[in-house]
């Protein structure tokens, strides 16, 4: 059997409601890679709010975060690191905007490093896992580095105007990208940045073509991605706009969407014991 490259996203692709991976997602993954096939996270969340996951599986392959804005390999040398982060007078000029607006919070990430405007408000305890930032306050003072994302919070009414704006003053030099509800988080990074450029760099190391990549996903960030994978395959629970442009379209990530779609490709079982404590199979 050819290698395949798997590609998962996490949130609402792999992981449940509550954040975890389910048995049968994770025996699933791990018998793909018995049988040889590659399996690499594609997320919009930093390394240190996927590193867990990463662990979870066993992984080795490079990992592809802030959405393709850094992509590297945790444990493999002879991978070379992607940084593309945002200019940092583009960053600064997005930023005074928003204290025009007086945002909810603003959350500047640095690779792995972040500071906020507000400590403790609106995304701010959701988003930063337990830790903490290296500083908060002004951030246009703070900001010392060329940052690999944004992430805005407006209050509730100002994203269209908002995200109107932004994209008018720097549609050339950013990607910008509107989360759903509950947050309604604006989040910006470098223009040509997305999954599709980091996953491809990471299918050119591993020697895999494009046709025998499987990518999987639910949301706007998976967009590019889902275009680019010769077999893309939106969640029963993704948006319209994704399902759309999938070549196939899977159980929810309630339901073991990426378990279920692997089991039928590769033609092997499903773990037995990845059913204890499930209903709805």
């Amino acid at each position: 059997m050819n290698r395949h490259l798997i590609a998962v996203d996490l949130d609402g692709t792999l992981l449940s409601e509550q954040k975890t991976i389910s048995p049968r997602n994770r025996a699933a993954l791990a018998k793909a890679r018995e049988l040889g096939h590659e399996v690499v996270i594609a997320t919009g969340r930093p390394y240190r709010a996927s590193s867990q996951y990463y662990r979870e599986l066993f992984l080795q392959t490079p990992i592809v975060n802030f959405n393709g804005a850094f992509v590297h390999a945790p444990n493999d040398r002879t991978f070379e690191s992607s940084h593309r982060p945002l200019d940092e007078e583009t960053a600064r000029t997005i930023i005074r905007t928003c204290e025009a607006f007086q945002v909810k919070n603003i959350m500047v990430e640095v690779m792995d490093d972040y500071y906020l405007r507000h400590l403790n408000r609106g995304f701010a305890e959701a988003f930063t896992l337990g830790t903490s930032p290296v500083d908060y306050g002004n951030l246009e003072h703070l900001l010392d580095a060329d940052p690999t994302s944004i992430l805005i919070h407006p209050e509730k009414g100002q994203e269209k105007e908002l995200t109107s704006l932004l994209n008018e003053a720097h549609a050339e030099a950013t990607e910008q990208r509107n989360w759903g509800a509950p947050w309604n988080v604006i989040e910006i990074v470098r223009g040509g940045v997305n999954k599709a450029a980091g996953l491809s760099k990471v299918a050119a190391h591993l020697d895999i073509p494009k046709d025998r990549i499987i990518a999987f996903g639910d949301e706007d960030n998976d967009l590019e991605m889902i275009d680019y994978a010769g077999t893309g395959v939106a969640m029963g629970n993704a948006i319209n706009q994704l399902k759309g442009i999938a070549n196939e379209t899977t159980f929810t990530n309630e339901e073991d969407g990426i378990a279920r779609f692997l089991e039928d490709r590769f033609k092997f079982a499903a773990d037995p014991s990845a059913h204890l404590g499930r209903s709805g199979d």
